[in-house]
């Protein structure tokens, strides 16, 4: 008799995305938990709307499924920080107080999709797909312009450095790496990293202010312009600051030039001789 092949498992795609369930219905957060998690999801949940931006400020999420009516923090002031703090993350509004003037209050601040309870298993599902092929394609999209862009320059030989004009402000990074803070581009002979406005206002920060240690609160000042807490500033700032780290680590010489000063905030300290 010939073995039976075994069939190997297939992967569930969806295991890969990381999803939070807010709201202050036990009963209500963990039914959407099970929903989701029976459909593969990674997911996470928080009982009120302060919790979820501490969580949102320290981790990255895919989707967040959020309560409207919350007490103290509502759901509208965690859509607010998410935009903020992690603008890839696309939020699903679900509230059972509906009406014409919430939805486009929701949809102005951000959010994806605005859903009226109860909503059923296959409504909440089918709005989550649509989200997270919404994020995929947005971050694919990103993705394909950066490679164009940089297979564009080096097809026409433009890895190197063009010269300045009146539209570019050139900065010295290390040796042959230049940041243009205008475009919010960074060149070097071999590649290009490009920066979104938030991410090259901070550069822009620590670059004229080397080896300066700046507070959690006057970084969000300066980077974003506006005003926060001592204990929202640095769930503000950590998510900013990683992105831009990430990206520096792609620079030649880039990687550890933005330390954290424990208690006090962050410093862009580069080897003598940079910047």
């Amino acid at each position: 008799m010939n073995p039976v092949a075994k069939k190997s498992p297939s992967r569930n795609p969806s295991t890969s995305y990381r999803l939070l369930v807010v709201d202050d219905e036990e009963t209500m957060r963990r039914s959407l938990a099970d929903i989701l998690r029976l459909e593969g999801y990674q997911v996470q949940t928080a009982p009120d709307g302060e919790a979820a931006i501490a969580l949102i400020g320290q981790e990255t999420f895919d989707l967040v499924l959020l309560d409207l009516k919350m007490p103290r923090v509502d759901g509208l002031e965690v859509l607010r920080f998410a935009a903020r703090a992690a603008p890839d993350t696309q939020v699903i509004l679900l509230t059972a107080h509906g009406s014409l003037e919430s939805a486009i209050q929701a949809l102005r601040c951000g959010a994806h999709d605005y859903l009226i309870k109860p909503a059923s298993p296959q409504q909440i599902l089918d709005s989550v797909k649509s989200g997270l092929s919404r994020r995929t394609e947005t971050n694919q999209k990103r993705l394909v312009i950066e490679q164009l862009e940089a297979s564009l320059r080096a097809l026409k030989g433009i890895e190197e450095t063009p010269p300045p004009s009146e539209e570019t402000q050139w900065n010295w990074l290390w040796d042959d790496v230049q940041v243009d803070l205008k475009r919010r581009e960074i060149y070097w002979p071999d590649g290009l990293v490009r920066l979104t406005p938030t991410e090259g206002k901070l550069l822009e920060v620590f670059l004229r202010s080397p080896r300066r240690v700046f507070a959690h609160r006057e970084l969000v000042l300066l980077a974003q312009g506006y005003e926060t807490t001592d204990w929202e500033a640095p769930e503000v700032l950590r998510p900013l600051v990683s992105r831009l780290r990430r990206k520096l680590n792609r620079v030649p010489g880039g990687k550890r030039w933005i330390s954290s000063v424990r208690g006090s905030g962050y410093v862009f300290d580069p080897p003598s001789g940079e910047s």
